[in-house]
C-alpha cells in the first residue's frame, strides 16, 4: 500500500536558509581550502568568500595569478573539492 507524500517546501526552504546549513557550507569550503592549501607553494593566499543569496554560501579563492593554470593543469580546486566529500559537476549538469 502506497502512502502519500508531501513535500514541505516551506520547511525546506527554512532549513536551506538557517544556520545550521550556513554551518555546514562554511565548513565544507574552509576544508577545500585547507585541501588547496596543501597543493600550493607555502604563502599563496587561499581565501574563502562567504555570501549570501537566498541562502548561505561559500567560494574558495587561491588569490596568486597562477591558481588559474593549477586548477586548468593539475585540478587543485576540484581534487580538493573531491577530497573533501564534494561532488563535482559542470555548470548545468
Amino acid at each position: 500500500m502506497l502512502e502519500k507524500f508531501e513535500l514541505d517546501t516551506a520547511g525546506v526552504r527554512e532549513v536551506l536558509k538557517g544556520q545550521a546549513v550556513r554551518d555546514l557550507v562554511d565548513g565544507y569550503a574552509q576544508t577545500v581550502a585547507d585541501n588547496v592549501k596543501a597543493k600550493v607553494p607555502s604563502g599563496v593566499p587561499v581565501e574563502v568568500r562567504k555570501y549570501t543569496t537566498d541562502r548561505g554560501a561559500a567560494t574558495v579563492v587561491v588569490a596568486d595569478v597562477r591558481g588559474m593554470a593549477w586548477q586548468a593543469r593539475d585540478g587543485i580546486l576540484t581534487q580538493s573539492a573531491s577530497a573533501a566529500g564534494l561532488e563535482v559537476k559542470a555548470v548545468g549538469e
